[in-house]
């Protein structure tokens, strides 16, 4: 079952050396979100061919513009389109009165109904599940509101052992195994045990999207073994005190949090327009925690089952 990051911007405040603006693409199990629109978000979507229409949840961690200023955009592509199924938009308060305003303007009305969630400051919230993911909000510590998602997979289901699966078992039955169930006969004796026909379940994986923050160890507990950590790098060390100024991460820092919460893999972005060259910025991450990737546009990290 896929478990898919698709880059479509990893720019700073500006778009800068092919670079977009902050945007992804996270895809579980044939179901599509996007964290966060910069500018430039659906031509790198055209680009890359994916279909807008698949994606029904749109997070957006904070309301600076480089992190939603293309979602006008994008709106109105779905509504030339004819989009009908509802679209969620999660963001901190703002985000309702920002689109609002524009349709008004604009004398436009939707083809399709936009369903506004708020997030609240420095919460940590499960804000969208069903039955077979969750996201939840990561409180992070910027200029304004601001707060990164965890993405996790519920457990699975038991895998059932087709070397040892007998004949003429009916499809209810191969069901109930999945679900860790005894299949009875109606005097009561087992019919098939469990443990012999099934085999344990894939295991779930996870996903952190932290963007804008200042380095805060108050996350690790949060994001602790997941799979993949995307961390915001927007500064090499030497330009440390500019990150505290302007409370975004060093490379180093970011490293840090993937080091302190053991995570498997980071990727790192939201870089500068000073960096034209980001290999010091992978190198100096690397020093700390060598399983690093920069997110780079038209990447696509896969987790493993």
């Amino acid at each position: 079952m896929s478990f898919k990051v698709t880059i479509l911007g990893s720019s700073g405040a500006l778009p800068a050396y092919g670079r977009h603006p902050s945007a992804q693409l996270v895809e579980i199990q044939n179901r599509y979100f996007m964290v966060d629109c910069g500018e430039g978000a659906q031509m790198q979507m055209m680009r890359l061919e994916i279909s807008y229409h698949r994606i029904n949840h749109i997070f957006i961690s904070h309301l600076h513009g480089d992190h939603y200023l293309g979602l006008m955009g994008l709106l109105f592509t779905m509504h030339l389109q004819r989009r009908t199924s509802d679209l969620h938009l999660y963001s901190h308060r703002g985000l309702d009165e920002i689109i609002t305003t524009q349709l008004r303007y604009s004398r436009s009305s939707p083809s399709f109904k936009i369903i506004f969630h708020r997030l609240e400051k420095d919460e940590r919230k499960i804000i969208f599940e069903d039955d077979a993911v969750s996201v939840e909000t990561i409180p992070l510590h910027h200029k304004i509101r601001c707060s990164g998602f965890l993405f996790r997979e519920k457990p699975k289901l038991k895998r059932i052992d087709k070397t040892k699966l007998p004949a003429g078992i009916l499809i209810n039955q191969i069901a109930s195994l999945k679900k860790g169930e005894d299949i009875f006969q109606e005097n009561g004796d087992i019919l098939y045990k469990n443990e012999n026909y099934t085999l344990p379940p894939k295991r779930s994986r996870s996903y952190a999207y932290c963007s804008d923050t200042a380095f805060q160890k108050r996350i690790v507990e949060q994001i602790k073994n997941i799979d993949l950590l995307y961390h915001e790098a927007t500064f090499a060390n030497d330009e440390e005190s500019k990150a505290n100024e302007t409370l975004h991460s060093t490379a180093e820092q970011a490293a840090t949090i993937a080091k302190l919460a053991n995570v498997n893999k980071l990727l790192l972005g939201h870089f500068s327009a000073r960096y034209k060259d980001l290999t010091p910025i992978l190198e100096e991450a690397k020093r700390i925690f060598p399983n690093v990737q920069l997110a780079m546009e038209g990447d696509e990290i896969t987790v493993q089952e």
